[in-house]
């Protein structure tokens, strides 16, 4: 049985945190086991597989006059159309390199302490990169080369290790190759569509029967506060990135790392 105030706050968690750059699962290692929430139970993995999803229709609303041009100038060959080609290039390295090694390198390293280190080292990343390779003008969405795209579509790959986020590890990627913050932002909320619908899709249909018909109520409360919340942080984003850094990210990345390690060796 799903309780609803837990599928609430873990619906504001996946919101906040599937879009940010400061990783999901670290902030699942930690709040599970303090709302007495077992990950491994099918029913709670199907309800997270379930408000991903929310997530996700978020940024498909968001940008979705930019998409819907970019999906209906396909058979017109238009210069929005070449975005679905890049995305799909994008794609490439996590279908390839990704998804065969995903559950092996989730077994072993999806503990505190490995999540932890991410943690940490990815917001040293993200100093590092931003320092070196921060734009604030360059390539728009429509711009971004098939070259770039599949550089970020690698850098995602990376993500697989837990605690790293797929938001930070494309955002950096996109900098890396060239583009200014806000447009590799962007490119990362795009690609996550697929990436992470796909991933969502399959998961939520392994685990289908692990929900009944009368938990709808609690999965519609969790899926609403999931949506709302990815909806904000997307706009929010986007806004923020025009003008400001991501250190603050960073800095919040090393403080959650050192707490995701302190309360597993407490625990210990």
């Amino acid at each position: 049985m799903i309780d609803l105030v837990k599928a609430m706050v873990l619906g504001v968690i996946e919101g906040l945190s599937e879009f940010l750059p400061i990783s999901s699962t670290g902030h699942l290692i930690v709040a599970m086991p303090l709302l007495g929430v077992d990950g491994e139970q099918p029913a709670w993995k199907a309800f997270l597989y379930f408000i991903q999803i929310g997530a996700i229709l978020a940024v498909l609303l968001h940008f979705r006059r930019h998409l819907l041009s970019a999906v209906l100038s396909v058979p017109r060959g238009g210069i929005t159309s070449h975005l679905i080609t890049k995305l799909v290039v994008a794609m490439l390295p996590a279908a390839v390199i990704g998804l065969p090694l995903n559950d092996y390198v989730e077994k072993i390293l999806e503990k505190p302490v490995p999540v932890g280190i991410a943690l940490i080292l990815g917001a040293i990343a993200m100093i590092l990169i931003e320092r070196k390779y921060r734009r604030t003008t360059g390539p728009g969405i429509d711009d971004v080369t098939l070259r770039q795209a599949f550089l970020i579509g690698l850098a995602q790959v990376v993500s697989i290790i837990p605690g790293t986020s797929r938001a930070m590890a494309t955002i950096m990627g996109g900098m890396v190759v060239g583009l200014p913050a806000p447009t590799a932002a962007q490119f990362s909320f795009y690609l996550a569509i697929p990436t992470l619908l796909g991933a969502g899709v399959l998961k939520l249909i392994k685990h289908r029967h692990a929900i009944g018909s009368e938990q709808a109520a609690v999965l519609a409360v969790g899926f609403a506060i999931s949506f709302t919340v990815a909806w904000v942080v997307v706009a929010g984003l986007m806004k923020y990135l025009q003008t400001r850094t991501l250190t603050p990210f960073a800095a919040y990345r090393i403080i959650l790392g050192l707490v995701v390690i302190g309360w597993w060796l407490g625990v210990e």
